[in-house]
């Protein structure tokens, strides 16, 4: 993972690491990290492919709360319809959740239904 400072950091909506940052995010272990939305798009993947795709990008399918920052702060959001989150669903694990950009609703779902796919990186921010 790359590292930056927090003072190193672009405006929102500016290029990052291949991507454009949309946000920070504060990591279950209390580390914080830049988000940069990358540019691919897929679709028609199952949850297991959308991950294995997002993978092969050296990225990650977002979090629903990476997708609230990405919906709150792109301009050009990344297409009106669904997309999957790289989260469980955690009362069944045959789920996961997806989030609904029309209009912001994050849902769980299938992971076997085929959907949309956006990749993140993450960037570490040091002290």
């Amino acid at each position: 993972m790359q590292t930056t400072t927090l003072s190193a950091l672009p405006a929102l909506g500016t290029p990052l690491d291949g991507g454009i940052f949309v946000g920070l995010v504060t990591q279950p272990d209390g580390t914080h990290t830049a988000v940069a939305l990358l540019p691919d798009r897929a679709t028609r993947l199952n949850w297991q492919a959308a991950t294995d795709w997002a993978s092969g990008l050296n990225a990650q399918l977002p979090t629903r709360q990476m997708m609230a920052a990405i919906r709150a702060n792109t301009q050009d959001r990344p297409q009106s319809g669904w997309l999957w989150t790289s989260e469980s669903h955690e009362e069944d694990a045959s789920c996961a959740w997806y989030c609904y950009f029309d209009d912001g609703d994050q849902i769980g779902y299938r992971k076997s239904y085929e959907g949309s796919a956006v990749a993140v990186r993450l960037i570490h921010i040091t002290a």
